[in-house]
């Protein structure tokens, strides 16, 4: 017997996007493999890496433990979604690429939906704060400290961009933005198992 599907939109980086999922699909898989949104990575599967860190309605959330069904009212932005409107980095991107933040790219993603959402809350942290706003994310290449640096960085940026016009980039998300994934006729990607984690660390090819 095939397992009961449900119907659900989820609103992603501005776009709704109507999907049939099973009811155990995890948010995470649905982005992933029913959006085609590989942006978002699945490593420890249990909320503690930090990989798959997404924003729900602004706040950062674990999508490998949250069902895809219940996210069907909220605003969904995952690392995909954090570039200026005309496709540019963002300043959170735009940091970690200045200040050699990554390596590998597994986490990536996830620490720059967490520290978007971090800076939101405190614009201006101090050295220790920015140290904390990234400790629920785990890294095992860089040794943090750049990830450190790119924190402070990004509130550098953010503020100057404040500071010079209100159409400067920020920390805004939700919009549309390009590009789009890609779909099929119905709203949905066929649903197949890929082992693509490097597809997109959110900082372009």
């Amino acid at each position: 017997m095939s397992e009961e599907r449900h119907d659900v939109v989820l609103t992603v980086n501005g776009t709704a996007h109507p999907v049939r999922v099973p009811a155990r699909r995890l948010l995470s898989d649905a982005l992933r493999h029913d959006l085609g949104l590989t942006g978002t990575h699945v490593g420890c599967e249990h909320g503690v890496c930090g990989a798959c860190t997404v924003l729900l309605d602004g706040r950062p959330v674990r999508s490998c433990l949250l069902l895809a069904v219940t996210a069907q009212d909220a605003e969904i932005t995952t690392v995909e979604g954090l570039t200026n409107a005309d496709g540019s980095l963002g300043p959170v991107q735009q940091a970690f690429l200045e200040c050699h933040g990554l390596q590998c790219g597994f986490c990536t993603p996830g620490f720059l939906t967490t520290i978007t959402a971090g800076l939101r809350d405190n614009p201006s942290p101090t050295h220790d704060e920015a140290r904390d706003m990234i400790a629920g994310n785990l890294c095992r290449c860089t040794g943090y400290q750049n990830i450190v640096k790119a924190v402070e960085r990004a509130a550098e940026l953010v503020a100057a961009g404040s500071s010079s016009s209100p159409g400067s980039p920020g920390l805004e998300t939700g919009a549309e933005r390009p590009p789009q994934p890609p779909t099929s006729e119905s709203g949905q990607v066929e649903f197949e198992e890929r082992d693509d984690d490097n597809a997109s660390t959110g900082l372009g090819g």
